[in-house]
């Protein structure tokens, strides 16, 4: 069934907010949220400050992971008054990896409109800085915090080819990278730390060659990882040193060139290249 979502009648809107910096919200998410007759929040006290700091006073009414089976039929009473509503959740776009999927199957499933406006989200962002391929990509998530679960899940995805993006907590990114390393292999990575905000901070390589000093373990966590390459690819890499090689290029400058040609570290592929001469 078509929804028109712009026919005046009550409506839920899930509004993203910043990940960070404040300059990021929307006018249209400033405006949407000045209108709506409630605001349904993921923590009242972190959508309180946001809304302070807009100078937006609203009702707040608490909806998150723990409630949101009641929390829900609130929001349809409100669609039933004919009042249109707000879903926020802490930061960035609402159910990725966070709150509301149930509310909107609920409102959906009684016949009212569901509007996303676009906005922050912080796995774009980590995607397109990456230097990884955006062509096909999965966001996955959050991957389990027990580590047999955690490498399980990591299996499953071994042989994809796409590029993969998942979030991670502070207190677990270590681990979660030497899951990577140990399932997935030293594929390139990237970690993107505190996106948009002040002490932000990318890297960019192998993924056994990363290095978090403990006092910037602090703040989320974005990983991308390389999608899975055949052996066929890594021999034809291989191949293509030989070749520079016999076109006279020392072994280490015909690595460098392949490395930067197919966007692979030279580090991996010296790796392979040696593994096959060992």
């Amino acid at each position: 069934m078509w929804q028109k979502s712009y026919d005046d009648s009550a409506t839920l809107y899930l509004i993203p907010t910043p990940i960070g910096n404040m300059d990021d919200i929307t006018f249209r998410a400033l405006n949407t949220l000045k209108k709506v007759d409630a605001v349904f929040s993921e923590d009242t006290r972190v959508t309180g400050m946001l809304l302070n700091h807009f100078n937006i006073k609203k009702k707040l009414i608490s909806l998150h992971e723990h409630n949101e089976d009641i929390k829900k039929k609130v929001v349809l009473e409100y669609l039933n008054d004919n009042k249109s509503v707000a879903l926020v959740t802490d930061r960035g776009t609402p159910i990725i990896s966070d709150p509301g999927y149930k509310s909107v199957k609920y409102v959906i499933e009684n016949g009212y409109n569901v509007v996303a406006l676009p906005g922050a989200c912080a796995f774009i962002p980590a995607l397109i800085v990456s230097g990884l391929s955006p062509n096909n990509f999965l966001f996955y998530g959050f991957l389990n915090s027990k580590k047999s679960k955690r490498e399980s899940e990591l299996e499953k995805l071994k042989k994809l080819e796409y590029t993969i993006i998942i979030y991670e907590a502070c207190h677990r990114i270590v681990d979660t990278i030497n899951s990577i390393v140990k399932v997935l292999g030293n594929r390139n990575i990237c970690v993107a730390r505190e996106i948009s905000k002040k002490f932000e901070s990318i890297y960019r390589g192998c993924a056994a060659d990363i290095i978090l000093e403990d006092d910037n373990l602090k703040g989320e966590f974005v990983i991308v990882i390389d999608g899975y390459k055949n052996e066929d690819d890594s021999i034809d890499i291989i191949k293509q040193v030989d070749n520079y090689i016999k076109d006279g290029l020392e072994t280490m400058e015909a690595i460098k060139k392949v490395a930067k040609e197919q966007k692979v570290a030279k580090t991996e592929i010296y790796k392979q290249y040696h593994r096959r001469n060992d």
